[in-house]
């Protein structure tokens, strides 16, 4: 489904930025629907930039990314009660793999407690491990990883991803995506939201973690993480009390020495190609989810052939 103006990239995902994902999916009996999702960047350490929508959640790290400017490790996304063993299990990895002597691993998490026994604490290390090994630029998107157990705009969520070229840059885009309300929800400018039942559903969240091959420097990424948050908008996000809505930005330019910089005159391509890469990766997150049942709960995926209809109506 193409969503807004601008050029996908060969993968439409955020690898066309150069990055790699993992994910251990973690799916046993009636309870466990939870897992973790990693985000290897091409090297480190790389200029970043956070930025926060709402603060009710957490994403690790970030007090050195504002101080430094450098994002020094890779970044693992899981449920809000794992973020503790993915952080030391990334700090396991990096020390395994003999790089620097200390280590402050971005972690982000969002809910799963609807479908999942989250209290049961079933992300272990070796799940961590697992998916830095199977880090590709080929990955699945909707109920697995961190997104196995999520919802978004009371259907079914997870993992999204979405590039967009930026005239001579793209952005790549990968959401954990269990925000919204289904009365909210947009997809192209369509109040489609409206025209499904309402189902009530607490409150979640959403991290965003975006990259792009544009020779950013840190305040630059900032300022890119900021329009991300742009595209949660357009879908009908709105940063709601209950909500942790974080975001990140990675250039994947080499730091060194010498490194170029994007005039600021040329970067309001990167802003739009943010907005619609974070707007076409919560889409693609709901399309790619599949109806789930959990804890006795069962969570809807989006109807497509109903939001086909709905879409064309509107056009």
């Amino acid at each position: 489904m193409r969503i807004g103006e601008l050029e996908p990239g060969p993968r439409d995902s955020i690898a066309d930025a150069g990055v790699r994902v993992g994910h251990t999916t973690l799916i046993e009996g009636e309870d466990v629907r939870t897992g973790v999702t990693v985000v290897v960047p091409p090297v480190l350490p790389l200029f970043a930039g956070a930025h926060r929508l709402n603060g009710n959640g957490e994403l690790t790290g970030l007090e050195w990314i504002r101080e430094s400017g450098l994002l020094t490790t890779p970044i693992g996304l899981t449920n809000t009660h794992s973020v503790g063993v993915v952080r030391d299990a990334l700090v396991a990895a990096q020390v395994g793999a003999g790089q620097e002597q200390w280590h402050l691993p971005v972690v982000g998490e969002t809910w799963d407690g609807r479908l999942n026994d989250i209290n049961g604490f079933h992300v272990r290390a070796e799940h961590v491990h697992a998916a830095l090994a199977a880090a590709s630029a080929d990955f699945a998107q909707g109920n697995v990883g961190g997104g196995t157990g999520m919802i978004c705009h009371g259907f079914k969520g997870g993992i999204g991803t979405a590039s967009r070229r930026g005239v001579d840059y793209t952005v790549g885009v990968l959401v954990q995506a269990n925000h919204g309300r289904r009365s909210r929800l947009r997809i192209d400018g369509v109040p489609v939201g409206r025209e499904f039942d309402d189902v009530p559903v607490p409150g979640g969240s959403i991290i965003v973690v975006v990259a792009t091959d544009a020779p950013l420097l840190p305040h630059q990424c900032a300022r890119v993480a900021q329009r991300a948050a742009l595209g949660i908008g357009r879908t009908g996000g709105a940063g709601e009390n209950s909500s942790g809505d974080l975001v990140l930005c990675l250039s994947t330019q080499p730091v060194g020495e010498t490194v170029r910089m994007l005039p600021n005159e040329e970067i309001d391509a990167v802003f739009y190609a943010a907005i619609e890469a974070t707007e076409a990766a919560i889409v693609n997150a709901l399309l790619a989810a599949e109806t789930m049942t959990g804890r006795g709960t069962t969570v809807h995926a989006i109807d497509r052939e109903a939001l086909e209809t709905i879409l064309e109506r509107f056009r």
